[in-house]
């Protein structure tokens, strides 16, 4: 039984705006405050200043007919509708927005017509391949977007300027255990008045991903290789947000998930493939996401989509072997290393196959950690404003997490995280069988990470009237090693079948790299004071 609280009219929404169209929707950091941002300050911002996660001031109901009137919509059509429930068109009118969206979304940046298409593989089981962007992996259809999101605010505020007044300029800095940086950069690459600096930990990204970055060699873009890990990274992006001069000398803008673009970018996928599933399935039928989850965006896009009133089961965690969020869902502990483990690893990171989910903290978290104190507060300690009740909640849970690695919500919290989400890990093991598995039964090539979500799929056993939608985040291309490995010695298999064109020569072309000899934010510093546009 779907609780109340989560109904298209909850609770929640009541106390902190509910509106099916909102003309004037603003934005608030989980940490509270009373700055309230509009959707472009949000966006160019990032990260607010005292560190939390914007969030928006109210979710939005769909329209009354919305099943009916937006079954046919395309994906750009799609992306219209949903990003117009949240970005008030005083901000950016319906024409610019269309303009936008169908720039990003089209046959020259996209493999497939469809964007992101949903393919079968058993009569209860689809594949939902979000790889068919210009770097082959998910993270290009918020990219793609927030690039040109970035250009169009940019050259409106210095198309405003008077005559000798200095432009504006922003410069992007993020960290990335992969796919995020190569999305990245192709969304940014000779965008004038933008420069882009991206962190990667070295050694720990696959070759195709690390030469996917360092090739492109546009004088805005920036590739730096830190020894350390994707967390040290993440930290050094959060440092460098946090210090307030530096912010404001350099305008820094967030590419990371950080980035509430990305999120409500990600959300229309879910959209497209319930309505893909729909014309051919009973009408008791009942969704299943199962989102391989690293720094929890792609799967909390999942998360509004369900707020907004999208139907759908509870969604699934699938995690490697760096379990945070599985462990979490488990034990009630959110905690960077295992207490019940008698081997932690040092650093806490474990290298595994599906190396863009090997993350310690998942910066995404918080922001459904918003959500669940807010309603838990609103259950057990009604009354006072219990918006910035639940932001010093999320603050003093953040800054544990912080000072002592861990925390521990009660067991209240619990139960709601349980209502929406299950959790499950995978090991390298697993992730070999799967990708053989498929291989051998379906003629399917998942890449390690997509096997993550396969492997999870197969151990649930839900309701017989469900249907499973496992996103594939990265074209198998990208993971050579991981995939050659798992399917050494099975007749037929030749991995020049689904290599693209693009990567033939890809690792053979010239780079461009900084590296940066110790996870340190000062170092970072000096590389974006030396090679910024101001």
């Amino acid at each position: 039984m779907k609780s109340p609280a989560f109904s298209v009219r909850s609770k929640c929404d009541h106390v902190h705006a509910n509106a099916t169209f909102n003309l004037t929707m603003k934005y608030f950091s989980t940490r509270g405050g009373l700055a309230e941002l509009t959707f472009e300050q949000t966006v160019l911002a990032g990260l607010a200043p005292d560190g939390g996660l914007y969030i928006p001031a109210s979710i939005p109901q769909l329209p009354a007919n919305w099943q009916k009137d937006w079954a046919n919509k395309s994906f750009p059509e799609l992306s219209i509708e949903i990003l117009s429930l949240f970005i008030s068109a005083d901000e950016i009118s319906q024409t610019d927005l269309a303009a936008l969206v169908h720039a990003t979304y089209n046959d020259s940046a996209w493999r497939h017509p469809d964007i992101t298409p949903l393919q079968p593989l058993t009569t209860n089981k689809y594949i939902l391949e979000l790889f068919h962007g210009p770097t082959y992996a998910f993270k290009d259809v918020a990219l793609q977007l927030l690039g040109n999101l970035f250009s169009y605010f940019l050259q409106r505020r210095n198309k405003a300027k008077s005559p000798g007044e200095q432009r504006e300029t922003l410069t992007v800095v993020g960290a990335t255990s992969g796919d995020t940086g190569s999305a990245a950069i192709y969304g940014l690459r000779g965008k004038p008045d933008v420069s882009i600096f991206i962190l990667h930990p070295k050694g720990r990204v696959s070759p195709v991903q690390e030469a996917q970055m360092t090739t492109v060699t546009d004088e805005n873009v920036h590739n730096l290789a830190v020894k350390g890990t994707f967390d040290d990274c993440q930290d050094i992006v959060k440092a460098l947000f946090a210090d307030t001069a530096f912010n404001a000398k350099h305008h820094l803008g967030a590419v990371n998930s950080i980035n509430w673009a990305r999120i409500l970018a990600q959300t229309v996928y879910y959209f497209l493939s319930y309505f893909a599933i729909r014309r051919t399935l009973p009408t008791n039928a009942e969704l299943q996401f199962i989102v391989p989850t690293g720094n929890f965006g792609d799967i909390l896009a999942g998360y509004y989509a369900k707020r907004m009133g999208l139907p759908m089961a509870k969604l699934v965690i699938a995690t490697n072997a760096n379990d945070i969020l599985t462990r979490f869902w488990k034990t009630g502990r959110y905690e960077k290393v295992d207490s019940n483990s008698s081997s932690a690893v040092v650093g806490g990171v474990v290298e595994t196959l599906s190396p863009a989910m090997d993350i310690l903290v998942s910066s995404n978290f918080e922001r459904l950690l918003w959500y669940l104190a807010f309603e838990n507060v609103q259950n057990t300690n009604p009354g006072g404003d219990l918006r910035e009740k639940a932001c010093q909640t999320v603050k003093g849970w953040m800054d544990d997490v912080k000072s002592i690695g861990r925390i521990v919500v009660p067991d209240s919290v619990l139960e709601l995280a349980r209502r929406d989400f299950t959790a499950e890990r995978v090991d390298d093991k697993q992730i070999r069988q799967t990708i053989r598995e498929y291989y051998t039964s379906q003629s399917y090539t998942a890449d390690p990470h997509t096997a993550v979500g396969l492997h999870v799929a197969g151990v649930l056993s839900p309701p017989s009237n469900t249907t499973q939608i496992i996103l594939s985040t990265a074209h198998p291309a990208k993971f050579s090693e991981a995939v050659t490995s798992a399917l050494d010695g099975v007749p037929g298999f030749d991995f020049d079948s689904v290599l693209p064109d693009a990567f033939k020569t890809l690792l053979t072309m010239e780079r461009r790299v900084i590296e940066v000899e110790r996870p340190d934010a000062e170092l970072v510093k000096g590389v974006v004071e030396r090679f910024a546009v101001v």
